[in-house]
């Protein structure tokens, strides 16, 4: 049986090889013989199917993860990524980094060409029906996944390319030269096929997967929550009407690849799908996700505290195999060697004989320090009670600080008095970290316990360390102890958040938009929006959430905290046209290399950030892409 399997891979493999020989979008040979042998038993024929999943991006693979592209993480010059790279300014038409176009290798698991993957899609879409031991309705269970799996995939090569080419069946071996080089469709178009696939495919798929075995498989609700990312992209400022950037991007015949006017009508598409994706998920026993398992003995008695509870609310909501909020994950982690994302992030233990598995130099950046609400739940710069002036200055943690910090020991007053998801999300100097399964007192200057040792370039260069994505239980002195889960592709506190922005563009401040934030922040344990921002005592602004200027900021915010390090950020920037302010200016953090205190606490810029504004939103094809096919259009700026 192994043999067969082994073989039957083989022949996919050949005829996703032999597809690509010519260019990314070449025929389908008529390979009767080998498709008919594929696609003769359902046994054989999964592998096509599984085939299509593979080529789902592995954003907890340290090399080829979009998580570490922007400018919310980052690493020591020895130890950059592709991901850094490209944030530096370094991207190229000649070897394009982190390209879904044309495919990129990367240590561990690399990414497969989308085009690759869309054209796995339709030989199964094509050639399912050939299967001799499947009734039909799991043959068109079969075809609605990989057909949405196709519209995912177009709808990733728009997000990161703008327009592209629309390829809905493989082109025959028959076509001419003229058929075979296709052209890029209009945003609005792409958009459209998108959605209607998407919409087509539902009609077909179960409501929901629970199935042990088949979790991570497409089912309805994933599907409506994905066309709900869809569309709130769709009417976002980079794609809605944005003729400030792309009034002279048009295609050969002149025709504008982006509408040139701002559309209204798509917020109320995008409202309307937040409302349909949240309303299915609901109904299919989805919630948001509170931490229910075994307290650890450290924790027993300060379990009591509200505040560490929403410590572990938050904590484990990403690292909690399958719970109840996860819509949608990858089911096929990179796991068990050194390329996770993971590992990287995993703090050392000294104790530990070995760190084999725990590199400690992943590393939130001083911007994401300051992005954390203050304990009231506002930003730190409109929180009348937190000192912003002097939040680089060192104080003692005083006895009520006690369950964020060490007391009696110095930090710095911007890690004091923050919300909890600030403290489940970044380890500081003199605070703790409940991580290895122990509750670690963390002294992270150079030479300590968790500091810089010797001249290593495993270290945190801004004096951060990343708490959020490394399981609390996941011990670094071996991979095999590594505990590993499905790395979240989308889960239900997204919906409430597109919610909220969809309906605060389309009508403006309502009721609807607060509960929807409310329903994220209650889980983080900070108050409603609509009470912390009626208080004159705490805000500095009270009354911004009546306007929806106000509103808007608000919800951008609380979207950048909420989804922070889970690869939404770099999308985020771009969509909303802010990119040229986030990604252009240095990456600072905590003197790292010194030893005392005083130098320690001393802001120094770690990194640099490079973004080309209008031509860094897109990226490049390929010189070898254009050569092969003359009628693609290159992106502006390339």
């Amino acid at each position: 049986m192994k043999n067969k399997k082994i073989f039957v891979k083989a022949i996919l493999f050949s005829l996703i090889v032999l597809t690509s020989c010519e260019n990314y979008l070449d025929i389908v040979p008529d390979r009767t013989q080998e498709l008919s042998l594929l696609f003769n038993r359902k046994e054989t024929a999964y592998n096509a199917l599984a085939n299509c999943y593979s080529y789902l991006p592995q954003n907890d693979g340290i090399y080829a993860t979009y998580v570490l592209a922007s400018d919310e993480l980052t690493t020591p010059i020895a130890k950059e990524t592709d991901a850094i790279r490209l944030m530096k300014g370094q991207q190229s038409v000649s070897n394009p980094k982190l390209s879904f176009w044309s495919g990129y290798g990367a240590f561990g698991r690399g990414q497969g060409s989308l085009w690759e993957a869309i054209r796995s899609c339709n030989i199964l879409i094509e050639n399912i029906d050939l299967v001799v031991d499947m009734d039909q309705q799991e043959k068109n269970e079969w075809k609605a996944e990989a057909s949405f799996l196709k519209a995912y995939y177009h709808f990733l090569l728009l997000n990161y390319y703008g327009p592209i080419p629309i390829v809905d069946t493989n082109i025959p071996i028959s076509a001419s030269d003229d058929e075979v080089r296709v052209s890029r469709n209009t945003i609005d178009e792409v958009i459209s096929y998108i959605v209607e696939t998407i919409d087509s495919a539902i009609l077909d798929l179960p409501l929901r997967v629970i199935g042990s075995n088949d979790l991570g498989r497409v089912d309805q609700v994933i599907a409506k929550a994905i066309k709900s990312r869809v569309l709130l992209y769709n009417a976002s400022p980079l794609f809605n009407g944005n003729s400030e950037y792309y009034s002279g991007f048009t295609n050969q015949d002149g025709e504008n690849f982006f509408n040139q006017t701002y559309q209204i009508e798509k917020w109320q598409l995008a409202v309307d799908a937040a409302s349909e994706a949240l309303s299915a998920a609901l109904d299919q026993g989805i919630s948001m996700y509170n931490f229910n398992g075994d307290i650890p003995s450290f924790d027993a008695f300060n379990y009591i505290n509200p505040f560490i509870q929403s410590q572990y609310n938050t904590r484990y909501l990403i690292t909690d195999p399958w719970n109840s909020e996860l819509i949608w994950g990858n089911s096929s982690p990179v796991s068990g060697d050194w390329w996770q994302l993971q590992a990287g992030s995993l703090m050392k233990n000294p104790s530990a004989s070995s760190g084999e598995a725990a590199w400690q130099w992943i590393a939130p950046t001083l911007r994401m320090a300051e992005l954390y609400y203050t304990k009231n739940g506002l930003p730190i710069d409109e929180d009348l009670t937190f000192d912003y002036n002097d939040r680089y200055a060192v104080t003692p943690v005083a006895f009520t600080q006690r369950y964020i910090a060490q007391y009696g020991q110095r930090t710095a007053k911007l890690n004091l008095d923050r919300e909890p998801r600030f403290y489940s999300s970044l380890a500081f100097d003199r605070g703790f970290s409940r991580t290895w399964g122990e509750l670690w007192s963390l002294k992270m200057r150079k030479g300590e316990s968790h500091g810089r040792n010797a001249n290593t370039s495993d270290y945190l260069t801004t004096g951060y360390g990343l708490k959020k994505i490394a399981h609390q239980d996941s011990e670094g002195d071996a991979y095999s102890k590594l505990v590993n889960y499905p790395f979240p592709i989308i889960r239900l506190s997204e919906l409430y958040l597109n919610l909220a922005e969809a309906q605060n563009e389309l009508n403006g401040p309502s009721q609807a938009v607060f509960d929807a934030l409310n329903a994220i922040r209650e889980r983080a344990g900070i108050n409603a929006v609509e009470q912390v921002w009626s208080d004159n005592t705490i805000a500095l602004n009270p009354g911004k959430h009546l306007s929806q200027s106000g509103l808007r900021e608000i919800i951008r915010q609380e979207r950048l905290i909420e989804l922070a390090f889970e690869g939404h950020r770099y999308n985020d920037i771009r969509r909303w046209k802010l990119a040229e302010e986030y990604f252009s200016t240095p990456v600072k953090g905590w003197s790292v290399d010194e030893e005392t205190e005083t130098n320690f606490y001393n802001v120094i810029e770690v990194g640099t950030r490079s973004f080309n504004s209008p031509r860094d939103y897109f990226h490049p094809i390929s010189f070898s892409e254009l050569s092969i096919n003359p009628n693609l259009v290159q992106n502006p700026g390339w």
